[in-house]
């Protein structure tokens, strides 16, 4: 799970990036996505590079929910009596909403490929016209009252899954604790106001 869960930050950083290049205008916006479905040729054809990191990335988030599932159950098993009141007093907002966060990401990903890759829900699609398709999109509020609250809750799965990975990986330590979770809580944040500052700027009008 924590190897997953850094594969997919990993993309998500480089994802939010390439987003961010829709400030520049349309004719940068839209070069950045011909050139995605350009990279490695001439050994790759046409698409492929996008083909296999999509795949790549299929893989990473099916391994990463069927681990969260086995920790679930393990978890259940070890104490089926649930923690008497106050017991979790520590435990942060990030940690008590971990699954059900999960579980609203899921959902928002199937969405979102909908939305922006298939078209289905994008309310003025046309194919290969993607600085177009986004500047429609965030235009209607409902969709961007659904994608602002999933990166919101993107952020809080970050700020904890980062700390968890790096425990699980034997990475951290009491030492370098909390600067890691500072760490955490900086990646989660700059990947999420990234990612937000996309809609906000449509509305806004500054990407236009």
């Amino acid at each position: 799970m924590a190897v997953t869960g850094l594969v997919m930050l990993s993309w998500l950083l480089a994802h939010m990036l390439g987003n961010l290049k829709i400030f520049f205008g349309r004719r940068d916006f839209d070069h950045y996505a011909d050139w995605l479905r350009t990279v490695g040729e001439p050994v790759l054809h046409g698409g492929w590079f996008l083909w296999i990191s999509r795949a790549g990335l299929l893989v990473a988030v099916l391994l990463h929910i069927t681990a969260a599932a086995q920790l679930s159950r393990r978890d259940v098993k070890a104490r089926p009596v649930k923690y008497a009141a106050g017991q979790r007093a520590k435990a942060t907002f990030a940690t008590r909403t971990m699954r059900y966060g999960g579980t609203i990401l899921a959902l928002f990903i199937v969405w979102h490929l909908l939305d922006l890759t298939a078209g289905v829900t994008n309310p003025d699609f046309h194919e290969g016209q993607v600085y177009d398709n986004v500047t429609a999109d965030f235009q209607v509020w409902w969709i961007n009252i659904i994608y602002i609250v999933a990166m919101v809750m993107l952020g809080l799965h970050i700020n904890h899954g980062f700390w968890s990975a790096t425990q699980t990986l034997g990475i951290n330590n009491p030492v370098r604790d909390r600067a890691v979770k500072a760490a955490g809580s900086t990646i989660a944040a700059v990947i999420a106001l990234g990612f937000i500052a996309v809609p906000v700027g449509v509305m806004t009008g500054v990407i236009s």
